[in-house]
C-alpha cells in the first residue's frame, strides 16, 4: 500500500525532542487605566533588558492550565485564575463529530493561541488570566535562574515595550477577546 505525503508537510516533533510549556496574559482591574480599567502583567528579565509575558515548561503529569497558572505565579508573584471566554474553537463538544467546524463558543478556558518556537521544538499554550480579587504580589516565587521584574502596565503601554512581536500579537487578541465579552 503508497502512503500518501501530508500537504503541507507536518511539523513533527518526536518525544524528547520538544517540550510543552503554557503562559498567561494576566489582567488585573484597575479603574483609572485607561484599556478600560484593565492593566496587563508583563515581566522585565533584568538580565537581558527583555519584556515578555509569564511562561514556563509544563511539569512531568500536570496539565496544561495548571502549567500556565503556576507559571504564571511563579515568576509574577500573583496569583491567578484562567478566565474562561469567548472565542472561536475547532474542538468539537463532547459526543458531537464536527469535521473541523469553526464555532464561537462561550465559558471556554482553552488556549487563545499556540505558538511553535523552532528549532527547538518548544510549544506555548497561551490563556487569559485575572489576579485572585484582593490578593497581593508576593516575594518570592521564581525559581533561582530566573530575575524577573513584575510589572502591571496599560495595555498599549504593555504593546509598545514588549520585546518580541509574537507576544505584542497574544496580548493583542487576548485585549480585544476580553472588550468584546465586555469584563473579566
Amino acid at each position: 500500500m503508497q502512503v500518501a505525503p501530508s500537504k503541507p508537510p507536518p511539523l513533527q516533533f518526536l518525544a524528547g525532542e520538544f517540550v510543552i510549556s503554557a503562559g498567561c496574559v494576566l489582567f488585573r482591574h484597575n479603574p483609572d487605566s485607561p484599556s478600560n480599567g484593565l492593566e496587563v502583567c508583563i515581566l522585565r528579565h533584568l538580565d537581558k533588558d527583555q519584556y515578555t509575558l509569564p511562561k514556563g515548561r509544563k511539569d512531568r503529569g500536570e496539565t496544561i492550565e495548571a502549567a500556565a497558572a503556576r507559571e504564571t505565579f511563579e515568576e509574577t508573584g500573583y496569583k491567578c485564575s484562567l478566565w474562561p471566554n469567548r472565542i472561536p474553537t475547532r474542538a468539537p463538544a463532547p459526543g458531537v463529530n464536527n469535521v473541523h467546524t469553526v464555532e464561537v463558543v462561550d465559558n471556554l478556558v482553552e488556549p487563545i493561541a499556540v505558538t511553535i518556537r523552532q528549532p527547538d521544538g518548544k510549544v506555548i499554550f497561551w490563556y487569559i488570566a485575572l489576579v485572585e480579587e484582593g490578593v497581593e504580589k508576593q516575594e518570592g516565587t521564581q525559581m533561582e535562574s530566573e530575575n524577573y521584574k513584575s510589572e502591571f502596565l496599560a495595555v498599549n503601554r504593555a504593546l509598545d515595550i514588549l520585546t518580541s512581536q509574537s507576544d505584542r500579537e497574544i496580548v493583542k487578541k487576548a485585549y480585544d477577546i476580553v472588550v468584546q465579552k465586555g469584563r473579566l
